[in-house]
């Protein structure tokens, strides 16, 4: 018997070819626009070289900016006889690359706007940067003062500004090749539907004689209201149930709304050219907060709040922050109040204010508190703020006591 030892020889095995991995950064920017609408410029004028108008806050890209506008000018060394307009990081920020672009409005129609652009052209040094909160980019010379007061750009005392700002981002790309798209629910259309075909309608509605067919279930998911009515009840009324406390026009839109979840264009459109105090009540939008209020549909109640929020002026906030008492509606009610409060002295003279007075006095205790409260938030100007509260614990005449007295 014999044996024999033997070596095995382990050959280099074949490396693996692996695919090449690859990557993509991609430098764009981040788009946003402001329309800065500036009413009453003509009482701007004067307010010192140096001091500006500054629109609201607005976000482009991750970043609060603003626009500054300088009726006398920036310059002092121009004599206040350029207006000047900047664009302003407001937000904390450090190195924030940015294109802009200033458009002033042609209000002629003839659209020969004034532009100043970054967008669509070369830059030699590339986006400019904001090295921190508050640094600006724009031009002191904007506009000579002169020309602007007899342009197309001023009409009715207003002129109205388009910025845009273009923020620079940059990421690596690592998007999907393809991708499905899912189109938007559609299923308020098909609710729609059956409102507008009266398909398996089991209950009629009588409004001031106009009959209105819907479905007791749909009515009952969306309304606690209707719920209670239809099933909570044991007993089955088959009779047409009349509705008094809404017109016919009000009804058809609040059922629009429940089996939609949306409200008609025609809605909006009533709601903007009803700021007076007398239509404002009068308008759909109004009458709908009424039927949301009836009905329980907190939806409703916010759409109908939202729109309404739009209208607020210091002539319609006193009505409007009324209404939203009546029918309970809370957000709106908070930013009337706080509207009120910091427009006080304004709000005062308006004749809402009276309605306000005579109708819902109660209301007067709640805005002092908000008063109170924008003092506390306001570390200067306390003193005119409390001038403004004791005029109103007095009625609106403490001014006239103060004079009496002096004589």
């Amino acid at each position: 018997m014999s044996s024999s030892n033997t070596t095995n020889h382990m050959r280099p095995e074949a490396s693996v070819l692996v695919s090449p991995s690859s990557s993509r950064s991609v430098t764009e920017t981040v788009n946003g626009s402001h329309k800065f609408v500036i009413q009453g410029y003509s009482l701007a004028k004067g307010m010192g070289v140096g001091k500006h108008i500054a629109s609201d806050d607005f976000t482009v890209g991750g970043y609060q900016w603003a626009i500054y506008f300088y009726p006398d000018g920036k310059n002092p060394e121009d004599n206040s006889a350029y207006v000047s307009v900047f664009i302003a990081l407001a937000s904390e920020g450090t190195d924030v690359r940015a294109l802009f672009e200033l458009t002033l409005l042609d209000q002629s129609g003839k659209g020969k706007h004034k532009v100043h652009s970054h967008f669509d052209r070369s830059l030699e040094s590339g986006p400019y940067t904001l090295k921190y909160r508050g640094s600006m980019w724009g031009y002191k010379r904007f506009f000579r003062r002169s020309m602007l007061e007899t342009s197309d750009f001023l009409k009715d005392d207003c002129l109205k500004i388009n910025c845009t700002v273009g923020v620079v981002v940059s990421a690596i790309d690592c998007s999907r090749l393809r991708t499905i798209q899912v189109p938007e629910s559609d299923i308020g259309a098909h609710f729609g539907m059956l409102l507008e075909n009266n398909e398996g309608s089991d209950v009629t509605f009588d409004v001031d004689g106009e009959k209105f067919h819907a479905h007791k279930l749909v009515l009952a998911a969306r309304s606690p209201v209707f719920r209670s009515e239809f099933l909570e009840k044991s007993e089955e009324n088959k009779e047409d149930i009349v509705i008094t406390d809404l017109e016919p026009k009000v009804f058809k839109a609040m059922l629009y709304f429940i089996y939609r979840d949306n409200l008609k264009e025609d809605v909006d459109a009533t709601t903007s050219t009803s700021t007076s105090i007398s239509s404002l009540s009068d308008s759909l939008t109004a009458k709908l907060l009424a039927a949301a209020d009836r009905y329980d549909l907190e939806r409703l109640r916010l759409v109908c709040e939202s729109h309404l929020c739009k209208d607020i002026s210091v002539n319609s906030v006193a009505k409007i922050l009324a209404l939203a008492n009546q029918y309970h509606a809370k957000e709106l009610k908070a930013v009337c109040l706080r509207f009120a409060a910091e427009n006080l002295a304004a709000v005062m003279r308006s004749d809402g204010f009276e309605y306000l007075k005579e109708n819902c006095p109660s209301l007067q205790s709640e805005l002092l508190k908000t008063v109170a409260g924008c003092e506390e938030d306001c570390s200067s100007g306390g003193g005119k703020s409390r001038s403004v509260w004791a005029q109103l614990s007095d009625g609106g005449d403490s001014h006239e006591r103060r004079v009496r007295q002096r004589t």
